[in-house]
């Protein structure tokens, strides 16, 4: 375990990798429909059922790392079909922390913005 992620709130990064790493803060914002949706982020493709709000990982500074978040739900609409809005970016290298903020619209591609 690195030192970042012995901060408290960080999730590590799980995978193997052993060059330098850095941290990627996510705002997912409560949307409207928050009681049938359950918030996820996927760093590498490894998902993470997360909170609403400021959510914390370390991930490698060092290489391409892909973001997605998207909201997932059991609940079928009125056509039967399941609504899953989601955003998805992949961060080139770099060595500072970073903080994105989610932007999902119901039933649409949403967006990961940088803050700052």
């Amino acid at each position: 375990m690195t030192d970042l992620a012995r901060q408290p709130g960080v999730i590590p990064y799980v995978d193997n990798h052993d060059g330098p790493r850095r941290l990627l803060t996510i705002d997912i914002p409560l949307v409207r429909e928050a009681r049938i949706f359950a918030p996820i982020a996927s760093i590498d493709g490894r998902q993470y059922v997360v909170s609403w709000g400021s959510v914390t990982f370390e991930i490698p500074a060092d290489r391409n790392v892909h973001i997605s978040v998207h909201l997932q739900t059991n609940y079928t609409g009125r056509a039967g079909d399941t609504t899953t809005p989601f955003a998805s970016i992949v961060l080139a290298p770099h060595p500072g922390p970073v903080r994105l903020a989610a932007q999902l619209v119901t039933n649409a591609e949403g967006s990961l913005l940088p803050v700052g």
